[in-house]
């Protein structure tokens, strides 16, 4: 959730009859965009779980002007893409004694029987800034604890950023040979190895920023390609930010960047990726802000989580995804 150049969107995009909320229109039918309708919801992180997918996102709660309120995360999960159930909040950010406030974008796996949470959290006045948070369950829809008591990480393991906010949006990943790595940042993006006990950094924090990195990475492995799929922002031709892709032979590099895969989220100044295969088709959710909720328009803190069918080219790279309000429900998805 990059703060820079927001305030200058803020008040266009909280004008009201500035988002749509689709109602009426022929796409609005069960599983089209927004697929979540009865709440702001923003940050989706995929998840699946045999025939079950399972949809983790944060809470958009802000009122008036405010630009974010996320004080809690929920999940959701579909078994056809279309209809979701609600399984409620997982986790308040309160739920970690050690953060104040700001409950940002996360994602969960699964690793040796039990479910892993990591989120992106401001932490209190003993390690000022964001921070990354993990906690566990027995279950994907919860109840999750923290796992370790801390945070995981910290403002100050990184101490070459810019900036008090880098160290958000987690993405993890577990490789072929049993390792899991977790990559994050705003501005810089960072990667590392963790322990198996999964609370624990093992070995150096790497540097992997890619051309135009803002913020929400997204780790995925397809056949012998790694992807790490983001955020974007070119600061000198684009107000709101985009999504980008690079691609790699291992999660070590080298990163070779591939470009846009989608233009901004309708609406909306950040948009954030999420990645899945599911039933044999691939997915790519994101947000916008077309979601209006009574008198609430869509804002940069009320955003709407959409999913799009996702495709690839014969030599590993992705098709660009135009954002649509049919989404999955369009003909051929």
């Amino acid at each position: 959730m990059a703060l820079s150049r927001m305030i200058a969107s803020l008040l266009l995009l909280a004008l009201p009859g500035t988002a749509m909320s689709g109602a009426g229109a022929p796409a609005d039918r069960p599983g089209s965009n927004p697929i979540i309708r009865d709440k702001f919801t923003a940050d989706p992180a995929p998840l699946v779980v045999g025939d079950r997918l399972y949809l983790y996102v944060g809470h958009d709660e802000a009122q008036r002007d405010e630009m974010f309120n996320m004080k809690e995360w929920l999940v959701y999960s579909t078994t056809d893409m279309k209809t979701w159930t609600p399984h409620g909040p997982i986790m308040n950010v309160r739920d970690f004694k050690w953060a104040k406030q700001d409950a940002w974008a996360s994602q969960t796996i699964y690793k040796n029987g039990k479910y892993w949470f990591y989120a992106a959290v401001e932490h209190d006045k003993t390690h000022p800034g964001k921070a990354i948070a993990v906690a566990v369950s027995d279950t994907p829809t919860g109840p999750f604890v923290d796992a370790k008591g801390s945070a995981l990480i910290t403002n100050e393991m990184t101490p070459k950023g810019t900036h008090s906010w880098e160290d958000i949006d987690p993405t993890v990943l577990t490789d072929d040979d049993g390792t899991t790595w977790i990559a994050w940042g705003n501005r810089q993006c960072y990667i590392a190895k963790l322990k198996p006990n999964m609370i624990e950094i093992d070995g150096p924090i790497t540097e992997i920023t890619p051309p135009h990195f803002e913020e929400g990475p997204w780790l995925h492995k397809r056949g012998n390609l790694y992807y790490l799929t983001y955020a974007s922002l070119d600061r000198t031709t684009q107000r709101d930010e985009h999504i980008s892709y690079a691609t790699a032979p291992s999660l070590k590099g080298p990163w070779t960047y591939r470009g846009l895969l989608t233009g901004s989220g309708k609406y909306s100044f950040t948009i954030h990726p999420g990645i899945a295969e599911f039933k044999g088709k691939s997915y790519l959710f994101l947000h916008n802000a077309t979601l209006a909720i009574g008198d609430q328009s869509g804002a940069i803190g009320r955003r709407a989580v959409t999913v799009e069918r996702l495709y690839y080219n014969a030599d590993g790279t992705m098709k660009p995804v135009v954002q649509t309000q049919a989404g999955v429900t369009a003909p051929g998805r």
